[in-house]
């Protein structure tokens, strides 16, 4: 037993600092998350959905113009961006305008 103790605490050595912070991290975001979730279960549920609305479309319309979302999000929000300006629209519209 204690064999494996030694085998898992040397194991345990040889993964990389980064590693480690970011467990530590994830874990106080997700005690967070629980603790911002149990107050706005107290909150009004109108207010509450207003403001998870405008949470959520701002980060929509940032992903959109931006381009930046999440690998995962990416076949959800190709088709919607081409409805939208973005960022790289906006630039190539640029370059454009300042050939002669």
């Amino acid at each position: 037993m204690l064999l494996l103790a030694v085998t898992a605490l040397e194991k345990m050595q040889a993964v990389p600092i980064k590693i480690w912070i970011n467990l530590v991290m994830g874990i106080l975001i997700f005690a967070a998350a629980i603790i911002v979730l149990r107050k706005a279960a107290e909150m009004n549920k109108v207010l509450l959905s207003a403001i998870v609305f405008v949470v959520l479309t701002s980060v929509g319309f940032n992903w959109v113009y931006s381009r930046n979302e999440p690998k995962f999000m990416t076949p959800i929000i190709e088709p919607i961006a081409n409805f939208f300006p973005s960022a790289e629209k906006k630039a190539e519209k640029e370059k454009r305008s300042q050939i002669p």
